[in-house]
């Protein structure tokens, strides 16, 4: 038996937008490796062995995967959202790249899925219609004043963006400092989205003026997006429309 290391997206929530490419490789699975509210998400069946784990431990998780592959199992890894965003395909790659010789040959694929940025966007119309760019606010893995100067450099380049791990229990300051940086560095009114649980039945859309911005608007359930400074409102009856138009005056 050959083995292999599939690294999924299932989404973000919601099981209809897990592409039928992913979930193909989850039913032939022998075993499913992944962060442990990830891994609950799988249906189980007989055959398929879940291992599931914390979420810090993702180049542990990698070489688990990676060892029961060289064994001859089809190892699916799951993440939320797409598995190449801010996820477990750069984990893997890592330890493939640090790792044993023989796992450089291993058949490893890589499915894209929908990422939760995505899916917020498309919640409230097309805030990312144009240019822009995803950052991660967690400061775990780099320094704080790292993403600090991307917010002031994004905010310069007039981008929309998508920000993922905005607050958490341990890190409750971080969102805050990252408002202040782009209140201050942004001088109009463009809309910030606070999208939580998207694609979910709760889930939640809140549309608030950037110089309005407080700390506590977002969670770790939350996916932030901050209009450029030609992004539009429709307003109409229900929630409105925001867009970020597809050209720019010369």
């Amino acid at each position: 038996m050959t083995g292999s290391v599939t690294i999924v997206g299932i989404g973000p929530g919601d099981d209809n937008l897990i592409t039928p490419e992913v979930q193909a490789a989850i039913d032939q699975a022998t075993d499913v490796v992944g962060y442990i509210p990830y891994v609950e998400r799988i249906t189980a069946r007989e055959g398929l062995t879940k291992h599931a784990s914390d979420n810090r431990v993702e180049i542990d998780r990698s070489r688990h995967a990676l060892e029961m592959a060289s064994e001859g199992k089809k190892v699916v890894v799951v993440s939320s959202g797409d598995p190449g965003v801010f996820a477990m395909a750069a984990a893997v790659l890592e330890a493939v790249e640090h790792g044993e010789p023989d796992w450089r040959n291993l058949d490893i694929q890589v499915l894209p899925g929908i990422t939760a940025m995505l899916a917020a966007s498309a919640a409230c119309g097309a805030p990312l219609g144009h240019d822009f760019c995803a950052i991660n606010l967690s400061d775990n893995m780099k320094p704080w004043e790292l993403i600090e100067k991307r917010l002031r450099l994004a905010a310069e380049a007039d981008f929309a963006m998508a920000f993922y791990n905005p607050r958490s229990k341990s890190r409750p300051e971080g969102f805050g400092k990252a408002v202040k940086t782009l209140q201050e560095a942004c001088s109009d009114n463009r809309p910030m989205i606070f999208a939580r649980n998207v694609s979910r039945p709760d889930q939640t859309i809140r549309i608030v003026p950037l110089p309005d911005v407080t700390e506590d608007m977002a969670d770790m359930r939350t996916v932030v997006l901050l209009g450029s400074s030609t992004t539009r409102i429709i307003e109409r009856d229900g929630a409105p429309l925001i867009y970020t138009p597809r050209s720019v005056a010369g």
